[in-house]
């Protein structure tokens, strides 16, 4: 399994867990982002994402190698998913497998914030009044934004 990856498929999470599977590992973590039916006040239908997947597949990589060196962990992998999603659908997993679970939740937290902040991957939300729109986080691309504080608005 690649350390980061798209999918234009929905996502397979127990081969990717396996994948991650490490019988000197005592620990597991990971997170899905799910497409939800609201954002901001209005209600969404379905989600579109769009990647600059050459650049993204190398800063995703560059990512999830900073997590494993930087928490010690032993393997760790992100897939995100491109183009039509519905309420319900994954649209991002992270795993990680480590020593113990402390390293485990800290690479996932690691992972999936600065692939939010630091990969070009763009979102458009269809909403029930037929408008549509397409989604950042100006704020977190802010260079030296500190990812330790809690944000006053979701990632998903």
């Amino acid at each position: 399994m690649k350390p980061f990856s798209f999918s234009t498929t929905p996502l397979s999470l127990d081969t990717y867990r396996q994948a991650l599977a490490d019988p000197a590992a005592g620990g597991y973590a990971s997170f899905e982002g799910w497409v939800r039916n609201h954002n901001e006040g209005h209600a969404v239908t379905r989600l579109e994402y769009e990647a600059f997947e050459a650049l993204a597949n190398k800063e995703g990589e560059r990512i999830v190698t900073e997590a494993i060196a930087r928490f010690g962990v032993l393997k760790a992998a992100c897939v995100h998913r491109v183009g039509s999603l519905e309420i319900g659908d994954i649209a991002v997993w992270v795993g990680v497998s480590s020593k113990h679970r402390a390293e485990a939740f800290a690479a996932c937290r690691y992972i999936i914030d600065e692939v939010k902040h630091r990969v070009p991957i763009w979102k458009k939300e269809h909403y029930i009044n037929g408008d549509s729109g397409w989604v950042n986080c100006e704020r977190c691309a802010v260079a030296g934004h500190d990812h330790e504080h809690k944000h006053p608005h979701a990632h998903d």
